[in-house]
């Protein structure tokens, strides 16, 4: 079976190199340095170790399936490059709210993913597999998820399929949308939040506005404690939003807190820190430009 990964950084390289270990035909695309260094080898270190000759791309080509892990800023145009090959379905593996919304309008068969592995890019073509995990699928139009869910499975990943996979998604982006905004405003690392007063405060300010919405949407979940739950077990990690603000890089912030700021204008209802959040990103990102 033909497998690609289109958008091969950190989590797509470390997907990857589980299906190329198992046997599976892998095409990984990716771009520039990162490409470059793709050519030359794939280095996973960290959990497991490993040095693998992969084959790499800029262009993706026909295949049985697609594993899309590139930043949701840029899911349209990665769809309408893919539209022009041929594959069976695609899965995105992404963060944000709304990826697989803009796949249907291209796709027949799209199916959604939550990932909680931890993957970090150490350097290009260099990924540190940082935590063990759980990828959960489910179906958005069409009945792959449980093809993805069984390449997953052969490779040695842990990987299910749910019925309530839009609300997982939502929940990620929940934790994502306290989490990740405060510690790339504040170059902090995860576990800070838990320890200094003032981040506390404004993470439960964030995770009660994240609550009024998904609460408005049938899900109810503890947004605070989901926080204090992950921020506790990544103490030490350093979050993809600051990560990309450490390297000059547009975030996900759009997709992420954006996302219930637009759901709640929809609703009728202010949720001003989020609406603060997503405004203190965007002018960092801008004052970088």
């Amino acid at each position: 079976m033909r497998i690609e990964i289109f958008g091969s950084g950190a989590l797509g390289s470390l997907i990857g190199a589980f299906l190329v270990k198992a046997g599976f035909e892998v095409v990984f695309v990716a771009r520039g340095k990162q490409l470059e260094a793709l050519k030359r080898k794939l280095i996973i270190s960290g959990i497991v170790e490993e040095e693998l000759d992969v084959y790499a791309t800029d262009k993706p080509e026909d295949v049985d399936l697609v594993f899309l892990t590139v930043k949701a800023y840029d899911t349209e145009k990665a769809a309408k490059i893919l539209k022009k090959t041929d594959f069976k379905a695609i899965c995105s593996l992404q963060n944000g709210v709304g990826n697989e919304e803009i796949l249907m309008k291209y796709f027949e068969n799209v199916v959604g993913g939550v990932v909680t592995y931890g993957a970090n890019l150490i350097e290009y073509g260099h990924v540190m597999f940082a935590g063990e995990g759980e990828i959960y699928l489910g179906d958005f139009r069409g009945n792959y998820a449980g093809k993805f869910c069984e390449v997953l499975k052969r490779a040695g990943l842990n990987a299910q399929v749910v019925n309530d996979i839009q609300k997982r998604i939502w929940v990620k982006a929940a934790v994502n949308a306290v989490i990740n905004p405060i510690t790339a405003i504040c170059r902090v690392r995860n576990g800070k939040i838990l320890e200094i007063k003032y981040l506390w405060d404004i993470a439960v300010r964030l995770a009660k506005e994240c609550e009024i919405v998904l609460k408005a949407k049938g899900f109810q979940v503890d947004v605070v404690e989901l926080v204090r739950e992950v921020a506790s077990k990544t103490a030490e990690n350093r979050s993809s939003m600051l990560q990309d603000i450490e390297r000059g890089k547009r975030t996900e912030i759009d997709f992420i807190n954006g996302a219930f700021v637009k759901e709640a204008e929809k609703m009728g209802v202010q949720i001003t820190y989020n609406d603060i959040m997503k405004k203190l990103v965007k002018g960092i990102e801008l004052g970088m430009a």
